[in-house]
């Protein structure tokens, strides 16, 4: 069979224009395999924020999204074809990787991972997600029967709620004005959830920790105005962790709890994980990705219920208006790629 030379793939050409275009491809090269995508999932947060451009001038998202937009990076599928010197796959291999939403991907060999036997595509696209928050996670590091509060229950809040429960914390309160959101994060491990904004969390908290509150607060928002409350919530020498990337930074104010408590910051961005893996940083980019993986595969996390919407690529400009404008219904949110011919 011949090998495509062009692919369909969801662009951004300007301001809340998501369009679906057709654009030429090389065959895979030395070391290269193609993939053909079964599903890929949206990144609800970093991408609404990209589609709406909904970012202060001069912040790094502003020098980040220019037009012609490549958008997404958590992209699965089936090994098509292999270049010269590829040794890791074959043909017919189901791969994950932080690909675009495209129809076929090439790129090196070493940006795919393997989808282990009994994991769902779907369930597997989520691998991106998975390492936004495991490193935002790793750089608190928690101490075994924390109180943990987790402000923002979309997909990467579900995951840290995931993966704070594998660590052993004590209590995981969840703070989200979307009902539903709590509701699936109650399914998953957390002991406590408040319909509340941020700012209306300290009474209940303070009941639920004996008074002592949180030993960790994670604001995993992307909105500006929830960080200042949530430094509220932390018990003295207590963590904030800054998953969430607001686009409008200068709105994250500092309170005098910081001082006055000895509050630690800790801000953690996906793309500052290790790069190689050594006696002194093990947990790269791939060794996180690969946990979550075995996670999955053994059943210590689930995902499949955290599905809630798909989308025809052809269709994007509707779905990113959807989620544009009613994100908080929504959770794990993909592109499902099988009818694309």
């Amino acid at each position: 069979m011949p090998l495509p030379r062009d692919t369909w793939q969801v662009i951004f050409t300007g301001k809340e224009q998501a369009e679906f275009q057709r654009l030429p491809i090389e065959p895979p090269k030395a070391g290269e395999i193609l993939v053909r995508a079964t599903w890929t999932l949206i990144s609800t947060g970093t991408e609404t924020i990209s589609y709406g451009r909904r970012f202060d001038a001069g912040t790094h998202w502003d020098n980040w999204v220019k037009y012609p937009f490549s958008t997404g990076y958590s992209h699965t599928g089936v090994v098509e074809a292999v270049g010269p010197e590829v040794t890791k796959w074959k043909v017919g291999d189901r791969v994950a990787s932080g690909c675009t939403h495209k129809q076929f991907a090439v790129a090196s060999q070493d940006a795919f991972f393997p989808i282990p036997e009994g994991v769902a595509d779907r369930d597997a696209a989520w691998l991106s997600l998975s390492y936004v928050a495991q490193n935002g996670i790793r750089g608190v590091e928690h101490e075994l029967g924390d109180d943990v509060a987790i402000v923002g229950m979309g997909p990467i809040g579900q995951l840290a709620l995931q993966f704070v429960r594998l660590l052993g914390a004590r209590e995981i309160i969840v703070i989200d004005p979307a009902q539903a959101r709590l509701d699936m994060a109650m399914a998953h491990g957390a002991t406590h959830a408040l319909a509340v904004n941020v700012a209306d969390a300290l009474e209940p908290i303070t009941r639920i920790t004996g008074g002592r509150l949180c030993d960790v607060v994670y604001d995993i928002t992307g909105n500006d105005r929830v960080f200042s409350a949530a430094q509220q919530l932390v018990r003295r020498r207590g963590k904030i962790g800054l998953i969430g990337d607001t686009g409008s930074p200068g709105g994250q104010t500092l309170t005098s709890a910081i001082i006055g408590k000895s509050l630690r910051i800790i801000a953690t961005h996906g793309s500052a994980s290790p790069q190689v893996d050594s006696e002194w940083s093990h947990w790269t980019r791939s060794n996180m990705i690969l946990l979550f993986l075995r996670y999955l595969a053994d059943g210590r996390m689930r995902l499949s219920d955290l599905n809630t919407h798909v989308f025809s690529p052809k269709d994007c400009q509707g779905a990113y208006q959807k989620l544009l404008h009613d994100r908080a219904g929504t959770m794990g949110c993909h592109f499902d790629w099988s009818e694309i011919v």
